[in-house]
């Protein structure tokens, strides 16, 4: 099977790059065609690929790592908004009390229409609680100066919660005698949410700061740095590896390390640094996003492929759907407040709730810690057939909302604060 595996994604890679032209001017996503392309090759189409979600669950744990772990480096560096609790009051929100209220609204939805233990429902909720910053790049800012509101929000909101959505997969697994808690959960808030989450950011923030000043001496001392992919690569590994080292998410590292990386570009350029090379150029955010792409095929290659594989009964679609269209609006609508974002905006942040790449890692990690028979397989079909409704949705709307959205900010300049 890895024989036609890597011949499919050669092939799709090599038509992407020659077709990339047409595939712009589509008013859809490019994730839909990669899913329509995992579809036909997969037991629905053609038979070329033939996929079972729960026997792919051990090699998909570690492709969606690190496709997850490329696209919040890369988003990282694309954050330039400096710090500040008025500036990204949205996405903290999002991502905090907005993970909880979207974990207890999918719980609930999980409740009323799937036969699962209720600490299965909990990790349901969690594995589909963080939106998607690999499948979200028509939302996401454009470059590193766009200063949008509302693509700042879903973008930054996409690096944080991708780690914040472990302390509620522990938890649901520690309910279910996977993982250690503690008694009361002690162990639970003390080492996976308050140590986990803090020495997370901390650590990649310390590591990506050292690195771009250590960039900046090599610059100064004149000789600019070339290999640039060995920069984005060595980061994400070194600050991953530290990170599980000392029991903190990687994810958020990496996330950290990135952002840190574009602030230190930030505060060098207020010191009237001069340089345009160096480890935070556009020549690194355009080389991680293009592995961000690839990782990006390879997995809704997967997902197409394995859809043949899950249970479509009509309660895991209608879950699917309330989880787009209930779980997410009600969320957003819970935390994030008009003062902070207007009408217009704020109805689109609830729409834009991708679900994605994240979710499958997720849920393949969870799996992989013992869970198996009949609640794996519903759980690896509500979450399959949530994505796919996801990417199919949300790919088929980006591109119109989001150019009607820039053209009535174009005609009127306040609308982001009306």
């Amino acid at each position: 099977m890895h024989i036609a595996w890597f011949v499919l994604v050669g092939s799709v890679l090599i038509a992407m790059a020659f077709s990339n032209h047409l595939v712009k001017r589509l008013p859809l996503s490019p994730a839909i065609l990669y899913l329509g392309v995992g579809v036909l090759i997969g037991p629905l189409g053609a038979s070329m690929l033939d996929l079972s979600p729960e026997d792919s669950m051990p090699w998909l744990e570690v492709l969606t790592e690190v496709a997850v772990l490329i696209t919040l480096f890369t988003v990282g560096m694309r954050l330039r908004v400096p710090f500040s609790l008025s500036a990204w009051a949205v996405p903290l929100r999002l991502a905090t009390v907005g993970m909880v209220v979207t974990t207890a609204c999918i719980a609930l939805i999980g409740w009323l229409l799937l036969d699962l233990p209720w600490p299965a429902l909990l990790l349901l909720g969690a594995v589909l609680s963080p939106t998607d910053p690999v499948l979200a790049s028509e939302v996401q800012i454009r470059h590193p100066e766009d200063r949008d509101g509302l693509r700042f929000s879903l973008t930054a909101e996409g690096g944080l919660n991708d780690g914040m959505a472990f302390p509620g997969v522990m938890l649901a697994l520690g309910l279910m005698g996977l993982h250690e808690i503690g008694d009361w959960g002690w162990r639970w808030l003390a080492v996976d949410v308050v140590w986990a989450l803090a020495s997370a950011l901390l650590l990649g923030w310390l590591c990506g700061y050292a690195v771009g000043r250590a960039v900046h001496a090599l610059r100064q001392s004149g000789h600019p740095l070339e290999a640039e992919e060995f920069l984005a690569f060595g980061m994400i590994a070194l600050v991953y590896g530290a990170a599980l080292l000392i029991h903190a998410y990687g994810f958020l590292a990496v996330f950290a390390a990135g952002a840190a990386l574009a602030h230190c570009e930030r505060s060098l350029r207020a010191d009237k640094v001069a340089h345009q090379d160096g480890a935070h150029s556009s020549r690194l955010i355009h080389f991680s996003a293009q592995s961000e792409h690839l990782a990006e095929v390879a997995i809704v290659l997967v997902i197409g492929a394995s859809l043949a594989s899950v249970d479509w009964e009509w309660t895991t679609v209608v879950f699917a759907l309330l989880v787009m269209a209930v779980a997410r609006p009600v969320a957003v609508l819970a935390t994030v407040p008009l003062r902070l974002m207007a009408q217009p905006q704020r109805r689109l942040v609830a729409w834009f709730g991708i679900r994605g790449v994240g979710s499958v890692y997720y849920l393949a990690y969870a799996i992989n810690h013992g869970i198996d028979g009949t609640v794996a397989r519903t759980l690896t079909s509500a979450v399959m057939i949530a994505i796919f409704i996801s990417i199919l949705a949300h790919g088929i709307s980006a591109t119109p909302l989001m150019e009607r959205y820039m053209k009535r900010k174009k005609r009127s300049p306040g609308a982001e604060r009306d």
